[in-house]
């Protein structure tokens, strides 16, 4: 069998922001597994994404764009469709909330519109613990999506969610941040010494996507999947990072940004009713107990987890430090 009948014979797999963080986790992790597509409004980024994954099939377009997207995906005939493609900066959402409502809740809505037009079987959307008791525009439109990808489930297009926390060294977020501080020799900027957030890596984001994937082809009704991780104090990461690099300088704080949480919260004491365990793993289902009955105990949050320790802290960064040098 030629390369190109095996690359023909893999599901075909679409991504919507497929440049960013998780789209190209993704792509790494499962590159022997599926025939991917990418959708960016970023020509630079594609380039990036192509010279990383020469691969992959990619597509100039923006969510914005029903008409264009419809015509997209229909040529395509995706078997998956990965909507990672959103706003995603909580300070910019708070400053600009039509901007956000326009491509996280419009632009997502056109994508619901756009594989249900296409009958794709399976539709992930990408969502994060902002979503769980939101108090910010980001928050909001995440919870947002995850009702309307929800509403959207049918036997034909199966619409469900993959709800994160904080992906660690995502594009511009804190880890990266500090680290090209700390080679500097610049005073790390912390918001709040009290701050806690849930995080896991790249390589647990692309998992619990794929794990939706493989949930969704046997499931009967839509679902929000999850799963169990460890909190990191802030302080104690950026004290970590700084110690890294031989600076024992104090962090600077900075003030709380627009948005800004001290803790998050991943399940909510309001979805116990309705979040079970999944019985292979650490996963987290809400909406369906067909994967398993055991209910979730207590709400899941950055303040009630456990703490990760100077190890699993470093695993954070240790790969964007290697990848860096």
């Amino acid at each position: 069998m030629s390369k190109d009948e095996i690359t023909e014979s893999r599901p075909k797999v679409l991504i919507t922001g497929g440049s960013g963080t998780v789209g190209q986790a993704f792509i790494k992790e499962y590159r022997d597994e599926f025939e991917f597509h990418s959708l960016s409004r970023d020509g630079t980024h594609m380039q990036e994404l192509v010279a990383k994954f020469p691969e992959v099939k990619t597509y100039l377009s923006d969510i914005q764009d029903l008409d264009h997207l419809s015509t997209l995906i229909i040529k395509i005939k995706p078997d998956v469709v990965i909507h990672a493609a959103a706003l995603k900066y909580i300070d910019f959402a708070e400053l600009n909330p039509s901007r956000t409502v326009e491509i996280n809740i419009l632009g997502s809505l056109n994508v619901a519109k756009a594989c249900s037009r296409a009958d794709v079987p399976i539709v992930v959307g990408v969502s994060t613990d902002k979503a769980c008791q939101p108090e910010s525009i980001y928050g909001y439109s995440k919870k947002i999506m995850e009702q309307m990808f929800c509403d959207q489930y049918t036997s034909q297009s199966k619409f469900v969610c993959a709800r994160f926390a904080n992906v660690a060294c995502s594009n511009g977020s804190v880890i990266p941040r500090w680290i090209d501080c700390a080679k500097r020799n610049e005073p790390l900027k912390l918001t709040d010494s009290r701050m806690n957030r849930l995080m896991f890596t790249r390589e647990d984001s692309a998992r619990l996507i794929k794990q939706c994937i493989d949930y969704a082809e046997l499931s009967t009704k839509p679902f929000v999947l999850s799963t169990r991780m460890k909190s990191v104090g802030l302080l104690d990461l950026a004290h970590q990072i700084s110690s890294e690099f031989g600076d024992n300088e104090k962090p600077e704080i900075v003030g709380m940004r627009p948005g800004e949480k001290l803790n998050e919260t991943l399940i909510s004491s309001a979805e116990l009713n309705d979040a079970y365990y999944t019985d292979n793993g650490p996963y987290i289902m809400l909406h369906s107990n067909e994967f398993g009955t055991a209910r979730v105990p207590e709400p899941l949050s950055s303040l009630t987890g456990d703490y990760m320790n100077e190890d699993e802290m470093r695993a954070l960064y240790a790969s964007y430090i290697e990848s860096s040098d």
